[in-house]
């Protein structure tokens, strides 16, 4: 006679093998997700990493991270092979006393990335720090002052809509309304096509900032300002209502009460928000095409305040320059993996410090 079956095992049936099949369809998405990101990142590590750093010392490539972008000239002379950048060559030729040499040039592919790194770092910080101002301040609005009625949610669905306008739509936006409309006070009537007298010889001209970083800053800001609102809104929310009543029972004001006994809670919140800006602004490149990035820019800063209304390089911009608006060889490649390398470094950093200050926060508000 045969043992009676366990009846606590599993009996085999349709239902059960749907379900084994549908968790390892999800697991192998999730893999292959994983996958093409390890790729994707380690291509650009390797690569990059070759042309940052090198196997002799000083190891690190200071000339590619401190200099400006030049024009790399590449030629024989007497029997050896030289490799020159704009500067160098120049230099070179003024030491040997020679006018013309036949040399291959390649746009780009010497000299470094140096006003690429400061010019992305400007208009990151300053972009987050336009997007969190107004971001937050419509959060603490929309969650704690506001009825919550048709029209609110009818705000909120519209921010919910902008969040995935596309960049290229911001782009011309800033284009038509940062860089070509937006008021300057002079002391002469422009060409603009609104000019208002204000009087003592000052005229209100609407001819737009120009393409310079506070044109991109904002730009960039409206980008993230719908991120920026929807989590910390959230973070608002998670903040107990016990707080708010507690402060407003000993005699605070409402403002009192969230400045005090709400947003220091919902701080680790809003610098998520941060996060998932940075994440949103940092890598693109239609909107500082057309607001705030130049190919080149030679000419230094005379000061903070003229440094607002010049342009700037950004290392987006420069990636897709040397890498769609070239012709493509080995040195323009290795360009473009070491600009992007770099790229991931600064962006990642920017993205932990914001981490390890949420923790801090975290840790020193608990409740």
């Amino acid at each position: 006679m045969h043992a009676p079956a366990n009846p606590f095992l599993r009996q085999p049936s349709t239902a059960r093998t749907i379900e084994r099949v549908a968790f390892w369809a999800f697991r192998s998405a999730t893999y292959l997700v994983l996958l093409c990101a390890v790729i994707i990142f380690g291509v650009i590590f390797i690569r990059g990493g070759a042309t940052v750093f090198r196997a002799s010392p000083p190891f690190v490539n200071w000339t590619f991270l401190t200099e400006s972008p030049e024009t790399l000239y590449v030629f024989d002379y007497q029997g050896a092979h030289y490799e020159l950048g704009d500067k160098e060559f120049r230099r070179f030729k003024e030491e040997k006393k020679v006018k013309d040499i036949e040399a291959e040039s390649y746009a780009h592919s010497a000299g470094g990335i140096w006003p690429c790194i400061v010019g992305t770092v400007q208009l990151v910080i300053g972009s987050m720090a336009i997007a969190l101002f107004i971001g937050v301040s419509a959060a603490i609005y929309l969650n704690e002052y506001s009825n919550q009625g048709r029209t609110v949610h009818i705000i909120r669905l519209a921010i919910l809509n902008l969040a995935g306008v596309p960049s290229i739509v911001f782009g011309l936006f800033g284009l038509g309304l940062f860089v070509h409309f937006m008021p300057m006070i002079d002391g002469y009537r422009s060409q603009a096509a609104l000019s208002i007298p204000l009087g003592f010889q000052h005229w209100l001209n609407f001819r737009g900032w120009g393409v310079c970083m506070l044109s991109g800053w904002f730009t960039l800001a409206f980008m993230a300002v719908p991120v920026v609102i929807t989590a910390s809104e959230e973070s608002l929310k998670a903040v107990p209502k016990g707080f708010r009543e507690a402060s407003l029972a000993l005699g605070a004001t409402k403002w009192q009460a969230i400045r005090t006994n709400v947003l220091p809670y919902a701080l680790p919140g809003v610098l998520t928000s941060s996060i998932l800006g940075i994440a949103r602004v940092a890598g693109e490149t239609a909107p500082i095409m057309f607001t705030a990035a130049y190919v080149m820019r030679d000419q230094k800063s005379s000061g903070i305040l003229s440094s607002m209304f010049e342009g700037v390089m950004a290392l987006p911009y420069h990636i897709y320059v040397v890498s769609a608006k070239i012709p493509q060889n080995q040195y323009t490649e290795r360009v473009q993996y070491g600009a992007a390398f770099v790229f991931l470094v600064l962006v990642m950093g920017i993205a932990l410090a914001s981490i390890f200050l949420r923790i801090k926060m975290r840790n020193r508000y608990r409740w």
